[in-house]
């Protein structure tokens, strides 16, 4: 029977297809998954009184609050120049990266009566989240550029460079959801794992602190070479360059950039579609 069926091109149910059917499966379902997005974004903090204003204000009150005490506590030659416009594209660049990881691990778990109900390309979901992510970023941006504007920042045509840089931030983010999405549905536990990973990644960021110099040896410190190696650092690093003067981001970040966009979106979506026949079943 099952011969006869492969002869008449009828696939097995819950089958994964080849990787360029799926891609094009995927294609065919973009309006699908830019509607999931847009539908989750508005739904979005709807039952309280601020509503959407809510993505906004939760990063600027974080950036507030580590402003005070980072400001505080941290001596001025480790601050960078711009503090306040530094943290805060920091924290709302670090904001969308931590919201990927963690809406993007639970895109699959959390949606299992969605799967189970209707056939579509799985890797919809993580790329609804990310799309939702992005949709919420553009409000912070704003605000990020006013507050670059209120700091003495000038407007400046570098600011045009702000689109490569997220669509890389994108595409790396969008990456380590489908990672993340597979990853959990074998183990459920990592989802309690995540606020941890993310709470190191935010301290090894530079979100409120300059990359260390040589150390004592002339060398590069342990922490300059994590920092210089860190995803997430590097799109922030990105980010500021385009937006303060002074933060320019060298070259080699530039690239850095681009491979960990393209390498981690492309061994992501991989990843994820050979366990395509397994969601919604475990």
């Amino acid at each position: 029977m099952a011969a006869l069926a492969a002869e008449h091109g009828l696939p097995k149910l819950g089958s994964r297809p080849a990787l360029t059917d799926y891609v094009r499966q995927l294609w065919g379902r973009r309006f699908f998954c830019f509607g999931l997005a847009r539908a989750r974004f508005r739904s979005q903090n709807e039952q309280d009184r601020l509503g959407i204003a809510w993505i906004v204000l939760r990063p600027l009150i974080n950036a507030a609050v580590y402003g005070f005490i980072f400001g505080l506590l941290l001596p001025k030659s480790s601050r960078q120049d711009n503090f306040v416009a530094s943290l805060v594209v920091g924290v709302f660049i670090f904001q969308f990266f931590a919201a990927c990881l963690t809406d993007g691990a639970k895109s699959i778990t959390g949606n299992s009566g969605l799967i189970k109900s209707l056939h579509f390309p799985r890797a919809v979901l993580p790329f609804a989240t990310v799309i939702e992510q992005v949709l919420a970023l553009v409000p912070m941006l704003v605000v990020m550029l006013v507050v670059a504007l209120a700091t003495g920042e000038p407007v400046r045509l570098k600011w045009l460079e702000l689109v490569p840089a997220l669509a890389l931030m994108t595409l790396f983010c969008t990456g380590i959801a489908m990672i993340a999405a597979r990853l959990t549905i074998h183990i459920r536990d990592i989802t309690q794992l995540i606020p941890f990973l993310t709470r190191l990644v935010f301290y090894l960021s530079g979100i409120f602190y300059k990359s260390p110099g040589a150390d004592a040896k002339g060398g590069q410190s342990v922490l300059a070479t994590v920092l210089e190696f860190n995803p997430v650092h590097v799109y922030i690093s990105l980010v500021r360059g385009a937006v303060i003067v002074g933060e320019a981001a060298p070259a080699h970040t530039w690239r850095l950039g681009i491979g960990f966009g393209v390498v981690f979106f492309l061994v992501g979506f991989v990843y994820f579609w050979r366990a395509e026949e397994r969601y919604g079943r475990e």
